[in-house]
């Protein structure tokens, strides 16, 4: 069993072992907070966002739940709750909510950790772990394969904690910003302070530090949801450094290798969202300049058609047509449906992919078309309308 010692140094590693992982994570964290983004999709990204950490968190300790329980998680406080899980869930919810609004400058000091793993057990697993009160005297504990055992409980606990927030305000502060988060983690981790709920405290701290790395206006990344992917190299990486005497560099490696991969995919969907936004503002700008009275009718079924696909990415042509039903007051909604995915297929705007073994098509929009489409192009096809050529998959 590895028992677990006081550090000489608090922050330990190879320097030039980490330099790739720790430029890629911050030119990563330096795209995502330079893209412009509307409010609104930070605040539905934030959710999702929240959502992944909350359940990425909670099933790292084994938790389980369904995607319906982890939202009524989401939305209920944890004593309206019924499983252990669900109302983890919950407190996690609340805590992380509640560090969102805490002040920059904020030391993170001892009072801050006690009241962080309060919050994360209250109401979910205060019936065996006291909220926010270290292990005492002979309550010790361990974790891990191979087995690792934190400090002592009573003031063994209080004396490793105490040196940890204070390195945090002193020797922490000569490394890079993400290398203290990460350090924090793992050394919050391997004191193992209480009972139950370490794991996810140290999580909650590590988030919390992160926010102030410059995502604290944007949304922070969800490095749990990354961790519980990773579940195996998550624990193997905070072992390895337990075995070292807590030499950082393979957790730093690993967790760095993360803070890239949440920056990039989140970068991403924000990325996706400005695409979407372009192409909504090129349907209304090019659509809303047709003049006949018929052919707006017929560019309006076709722009509802295309806000429809961006809201939903793709879908079958056979749920299209459930879906599109009202949008057509004519005789034949089917022929007139066909004949408008045509006229977008053509005009580039869409796709179609046959299904396999002959189940029916794909239709999906193509987010590169506002790119392509000139005007020239856009109003020389306008002229076939509502005619359009005739695709062997999709004729009418």
């Amino acid at each position: 069993m590895i028992r677990y010692e006081i550090p000489r140094g608090w922050i330990v590693y190879d320097r030039l072992a980490i330099m790739e992982e720790l430029i890629g994570a911050k030119s990563a964290m330096m795209a995502l907070t330079g893209i412009p983004y509307q409010r609104s999709w930070a605040d539905e990204l934030q959710r999702i966002q929240l959502k992944r950490e909350v359940a990425g968190t909670s099933r790292i300790e084994g938790a389980e739940f369904t995607e319906r329980e982890l939202d009524a998680a989401m939305r209920e406080t944890a004593q309206q709750l019924e499983t252990r899980s669900q109302r983890q869930a919950a407190a996690a919810v609340a805590t992380y909510r509640w560090l969102a609004g805490l002040p920059a400058d904020l030391p993170v000091d001892m009072a801050l950790v006690l009241e962080v793993h309060r919050r994360i057990v209250m109401g979910c697993d205060d019936d065996h772990c006291p909220p926010g009160r270290m292990r005492e005297r002979d309550q010790n504990v361990t974790f891990g394969a191979p087995r690792h055992r934190g400090c002592e409980g009573g003031q063994g606990c209080k004396d490793a904690m105490q040196k940890l927030t204070e390195a945090v305000g002193s020797v922490f502060l000569g490394h890079d910003p993400l290398i203290q988060a990460l350090a924090l983690h793992y050394h919050f981790a391997a004191i193992h302070p209480f009972l139950d709920g370490n794991g996810r405290t140290a999580r909650a701290l590590e988030a919390l530090m992160l926010q102030r790395t410059g995502l604290r206006d944007t949304m922070f990344i969800a490095m749990s949801n990354y961790y519980y992917e990773h579940k195996v190299g998550y624990l193997n990486a905070l072992h390895e450094a337990g075995d070292t005497g807590h030499d950082l560099t393979a957790f730093l490696k690993f967790a760095l290798r993360g803070i890239e991969s949440q920056c990039r995919r989140l970068f991403a969907e924000i990325k996706l969202q400005v695409s979407k936004a372009l192409f909504r503002n090129t349907v209304t700008d090019l659509f809303g300049r047709l003049q006949t009275q018929r052919k707006r009718a017929i560019s309006e079924r076709q722009a509802r058609l295309l806000n429809l696909l961006l809201d939903v990415d793709d879908i079958t042509l056979a749920e299209l047509a459930k879906r599109t039903g009202h949008f057509y007051t004519v005789k034949q909604p089917w022929k007139a449906l066909i004949r408008d995915l045509n006229y977008l297929i053509e005009l580039k705007a869409i796709a179609a992919e046959a299904l396999p073994e002959g189940s029916g098509y794909r239709i999906f929009i193509r987010l590169e078309w506002p790119t392509k489409i000139t005007e020239t192009e856009f109003f020389r096809q306008v002229k076939a309308m509502p005619k359009a050529k005739v695709h062997g998959f999709l004729s009418t």
